[in-house]
């Protein structure tokens, strides 16, 4: 991964999305801060195949909650009152 100041990805943009197709990853600054990356489209979608993946693993790690006395349909009335 490299970085780049954002006046010199407008001066060389295609040279910036061919190094994407090759697989690099490019951030962009603007006065020395990151604002934007290039990345290669099949690596952003991984990305967030994997974000959605750890995501539900979190969810699933949940363990029921069991409340005695009491249905479902009385809980969700008390706390809609």
């Amino acid at each position: 991964m490299s970085t780049v100041g954002l006046f010199e990805a407008k001066t060389h943009l295609s040279e910036l999305i061919a190094r994407a197709e090759r697989g690099d990853e490019v951030v962009i600054t603007r006065h020395n801060k990151p604002v934007a990356r290039i990345v290669p489209v099949a690596h952003a979608a991984g990305a967030r195949h994997r974000q959605r993946e750890r995501a539900l693993a979190a969810l699933q790690a949940f363990e029921p909650i069991e409340v005695q006395g009491a249905t479902l349909a009385e809980l969700i009335g008390q706390g809609r009152a």
